[in-house]
């Protein structure tokens, strides 16, 4: 059965007729729900009576004026948007109906089309701000929870994969794009799990070169190497009984690679410099943000590691599919910077969420936190707006909403442009750019040099 959708609801008033029926005749064609009224009295009981999204009332007229009408609307209905017309503009009008909380000022004469252009935007603003109401109350479940932030299809049927996963103490691959928050996600499957009460160990195989890995990973006896004065535990036996989370798995060195096919075949591990196997019981969960099949194909990673490794595959899809997520997950972390910084900003400015919403995250959920911490840091009231976005995203929206007959950018002034906005982003760090970019160091690093970009 198909629910179907209330109109939105308009005021219009306006003591000249003929305004007024033009008005009406227009909004209504637009699929508005329209109360016409040709008095400010009349429209002063239908506000008193009625609920309505946006009113659009004239300036001047007898009795009531439209600043009374604007402040009487604003006390009864504060999520109402009011839009003041007038054929006497002055810039001392439109300052006080701004101040006053007006949405806009049309001045007369006015093309019908303009007006409908502003009360559909105006009607943005009010759902936008419904739905934050709506976000807020939904984000106060998460509180204290190890739970991963969502409303996406696709991303609740994967956290139901993971609580069937859980129990079974089988070994779990996750996948997914850089940012995506598999390691939270490796820790939500532990969660489930009867290790639950036991350690969850990370390990970032990326990070450390092989020998040092080995060491970490596996511990060494007293005397295995020059400054080795008593022996040492590794990661695999410090998560004894819980999970061992192995993140950027492909990173991992062939040799390497098969100590810990050994370890997940006999249960057991061999100190560096020992001899005396050790026993083991720990969960694995790996992860990477390549593709594991291609590494195997390209004899880079080890097949019968990888189908050890890979019994079951959490594959956590990109930011940019999960479109629903992204006006949630930003109010979640609009509330944990603005209490971890203790800033009063409890609120994101429509403009800003239009802008979070269209833009596609190379860096994923990691990447919207972080942009949501640097309003955050540089919010002066209570709302995060627009201006405390980066300039370089800002940039990215006008060029998005850019008219088809405008002129376009070439690709070589886009690309330059975005991987301007990605070395923004990563604070110049070429590392973390290049991962983003998904291309290698030395190909950004020609690129930042053909655009003058150092």
């Amino acid at each position: 059965m198909t629910l179907a959708v209330t109109p939105a609801r308009v005021l219009v008033v306006d003591d000249e007729a003929i305004a007024l029926k033009n008005l009406g005749h227009m909004l209504r064609r637009e699929g508005y729900d329209v109360t016409a009224c040709q008095s400010s009295a009349t429209g002063l009981k239908e506000l008193q009576q009625h609920e309505f999204d946006v009113v659009l009332t004239d300036l001047r007229m007898r009795g009531v004026d439209g600043m009374a009408l604007l402040r009487r609307a604003r006390e009864l209905q504060p999520e109402c948007e009011v839009i003041v017309i007038t054929g006497y503009a002055t810039l001392e009008a439109a300052v006080e109906a701004m101040k006053t909380g007006a949405y806009h000022f049309i001045a007369k004469p006015y093309r019908l089309d303009d007006v409908r252009q502003w009360v559909k935007r105006a009607l943005e603003v009010v759902h936008l701000r419904r739905e934050q109401r709506g976000l807020k109350h939904h984000i106060e479940g998460y509180e204290g929870n190890l739970n991963i932030v969502t409303q996406d299809a696709t991303m609740l049927r994967l956290l139901d994969t993971a609580r069937q996963v859980g129990p079974t103490d089988c070994n779990v691959l996750v996948t997914g794009e850089s940012g995506t928050g598999k390691e939270l996600l490796a820790r939500y499957v532990h969660a489930q799990s009867g290790r639950a009460g036991n350690r969850f160990v990370a390990v970032n195989c990326g990070a450390l070169h092989e020998e040092l890995l080995a060491n970490e990973l596996f511990g060494h006896e007293k005397g295995a190497f020059t400054g080795a004065d008593r022996q040492k535990r590794g990661l695999i036996e410090i998560a004894e009984g819980g999970t061992l989370f192995l993140d950027e798995i492909t990173e991992m060195s062939p040799a390497m690679q098969v100590k810990l096919l050994r370890v997940l075949q006999e249960r057991e591990l061999l100190r560096v410099g020992g001899t005396d196997p050790v026993a083991v019981n720990v969960r694995f969960i790996a992860a990477t943000n390549r593709d594991l099949q291609e590494s195997v194909g390209g004899n880079s990673f080890r097949a019968d590691l990888y189908f050890r490794l890979n019994v079951v595959n959490l594959a956590l899809p990109p930011l940019r599919d999960r479109r629903d997520d992204v006006p949630l997950l930003a109010f979640y972390f609009l509330k944990k910077f603005a209490l971890a910084m203790a800033k009063p900003v409890s609120d994101l400015a429509p403009d800003a969420l239009r802008l979070l919403n269209r833009y596609d995250y190379p860096g994923n959920v990691r990447e919207l936190a972080n942009l949501i911490e640097r309003g955050v840091a540089l919010a002066q009231g209570a709302s995060l707006e627009l201006a405390y976005l980066p300039e370089s995203l800002r940039s990215l929206s006008v060029r998005i909403a850019a008219p088809l007959g405008s002129e376009l950018p070439t690709l070589e002034k886009n690309e330059a442009a975005y991987i301007a906005q990605v070395l923004e982003h990563t604070g110049g760090n070429r590392n973390q750019a290049s991962d983003i970019l998904g291309i290698d160091r030395v190909s950004l690093w020609r690129r930042i040099k053909r655009y003058g970009l150092e």
